[in-house]
């Protein structure tokens, strides 16, 4: 018997559109029917980027990142630098920074505003960025 998954695999191919699929180990009987998909002709997928090269989406990613909201100075910069998804209370961030908690405050109400930092409660923030992105002001 055919799952349900195979049989909507095989109209889409009838009616032109892309099929994708995830290898599995040949020596477990439930993937028998990705590996029939790939073998039948589907597109192998090892990684999601696969998918968006083969659908011609990565310049969709790659614009989506050069319009990240970047620091526009220094102390957004430095204030970015020491945040987290883990929240942050902001006087130990004035700390870290070695600026007046007015000038602190007042930055991170702008950086929210921007949707760069979020406060999580109890005057603590944690950054709104995907985690890895390093910001550098020229």
């Amino acid at each position: 018997a055919r799952s349900g998954a195979l049989i909507t695999a095989d109209y889409a191919a009838e009616q032109g559109r892309d099929v994708f699929a995830v290898p599995g180990s040949i020596l477990r009987r439930g993937n028998a029917g990705t590996n029939a998909l790939i073998q039948d002709g589907a597109k192998l997928v090892l990684q999601p980027e696969d998918i968006l090269e083969e659908l011609n989406l990565t310049m969709v990613v790659e614009q989506a990142e050069a319009r990240q909201v970047l620091p526009t100075d220094e102390t957004e910069a430095a204030l970015l630098t020491c945040l987290s998804s883990e929240p942050t209370h902001v006087d130990e961030l004035r700390q870290q920074v070695d600026l007046p908690i007015s000038q602190v405050t007042s930055t991170l109400a702008l950086m929210e505003l921007k949707g760069m930092v979020r406060q999580v409660g109890g005057m603590q923030y944690i950054v709104a960025r995907e985690p890895g992105v390093q910001y550098v002001v020229d």
